[in-house]
């Protein structure tokens, strides 16, 4: 089966494994991380237990995405989410809370 991760940036907590579920051609893992050093750390481990894509929260930045690429040499395939900046007022409220 092929091995699909979703990381969260959770400056809160430490960070692992959080949940995971299962289709009948992926497992799914949902991490988070407590820092970007971690999310380095965990790329290139998830890259090393045949993790074939990973996707980033929006608290990472297209730059943080790129670094990741780079230290993977590109061969795990990483996304990262993107908003609209229209909504930038939306998001400022919502994580202000």
């Amino acid at each position: 089966m092929k091995k699909y991760a979703f990381m969260i940036l959770d400056g809160s907590r430490p960070g692992g494994e959080v949940g995971a579920y299962d289709n009948k051609t992926t497992h799914h893992h949902f991490f988070t991380v407590a820092s970007f050093e971690e999310a380095r750390e965990t790329a290139v481990r998830l890259q090393q237990e045949g993790f074939g894509t990973l996707e980033l929260c929006g608290a990472f930045s297209r730059w943080q995405a790129l670094e990741l690429m780079e230290l993977t040499g590109n061969k795990l395939a990483i996304a990262y989410m993107v908003h609209e900046p229209v909504l930038d007022p939306v998001f400022q409220a919502f994580f202000a809370k």
